[in-house]
């Protein structure tokens, strides 16, 4: 009978149960979010051009949350508006009236599109992020 031995593959393993590590999918999943919201922000700073009354409140206040994880073990983040601005109004208030419109506001869309036109990028940051933490553990000795 034949007979074969592998060797190495304790390294391999260990090398592998390092790409399981939660903080890995934390870095790409942000890395994500990092051209949504810089898309958003570039056509928010479109949107408020137009207007004599804007105060940069609303630019500011545009962030990423940091990635936590959920019921279900999936890893998410969120972009969007946080605070209120000098008058105390709530700044997602703002951003949803601007992008939905309201009775006095015409809607002047710039989060949707956003997000539909950096979904392509979106992936592809990711998949580089996780392309570069993979052949940094896997080259590791």
């Amino acid at each position: 009978m034949a007979k074969m031995t592998i060797r190495g593959t304790s390294e391999f393993e260990l090398k592998l149960s390092k790409l399981a590590d939660l903080e890995i999918t934390k870095d790409v999943v942000y890395a994500g979010a990092q051209p949504v919201a810089n898309e958003i922000r570039k056509r928010l700073k479109a949107n408020l051009e137009d207007s004599e009354e804007s105060t940069g409140d609303l630019l500011d206040s545009l962030g990423i949350a940091p990635p936590d994880v959920d019921m279900q073990g999936n890893v998410n983040t969120k972009v969007g508006f946080d605070g209120y601005d000098e008058k105390g109004t709530p700044n997602q208030l703002k951003a949803r009236v601007m992008e939905s419109g309201s009775i006095t506001h015409k809607k002047k869309p710039f989060i949707r599109p956003a997000v539909n036109a950096t979904k392509k990028i979106a992936i592809k940051a990711m998949e580089d992020k996780l392309d570069e933490k993979i052949s940094k553990i896997m080259n590791r000795k």
